[in-house]
């Protein structure tokens, strides 16, 4: 994670963004996340080392890291944006009991964008992949 965070920092420097202590506990905190936090799930993790930091300050600065193209949000109908650092290709499980966002890989399907493209006439930008189901810890199942 030390190399993604480098890579982060130097982004952002070439960008003009000026690396707060804040701005770099959030990019820290993201980078070392998997569990795809909300801004308040960050607030609350970092709110102890910064207690003049406020969620305010947690969006600001997702604002500029989606911005500068180091953070993905997720939104997920009426409940809240979760964040995402990692910006490889990969997609999402979702578990429809907690919400526990889990990554998995699958190649590419860049397909489905030329497909839209030539059905729809539309110019596409992007696609989202997400399957729903229940997480091993909502079943009472581990994972093998």
């Amino acid at each position: 994670m030390a190399a993604q965070l480098e890579q982060a920092l130097a982004k952002l420097k070439t960008t003009g963004v000026r690396m707060t202590p804040q701005r770099h506990a959030i990019l820290s905190f993201l980078l070392d996340s998997m569990t795809h936090p909300t801004a308040d799930d960050i607030y609350k993790s970092l709110e102890s080392k910064f207690p003049n930091m406020s969620v305010a300050t947690v969006y600001n600065n997702l604002k500029v890291f989606i911005e500068s193209g180091l953070v993905r949000e997720l939104t997920y109908g009426d409940s809240s944006s979760r964040f995402d650092a990692d910006m490889t290709d990969h997609y999402h499980a979702v578990c429809d009991m907690c919400g526990k966002i889990s990554d998995f890989e699958y190649p590419p399907l860049s397909d489905i964008e030329t497909t839209a493209a030539e059905q729809t006439g539309f110019r596409v930008g992007g696609y989202r992949l997400e399957v729903y189901g229940v997480c091993p810890d909502c079943t009472g199942i581990t994972k093998h």
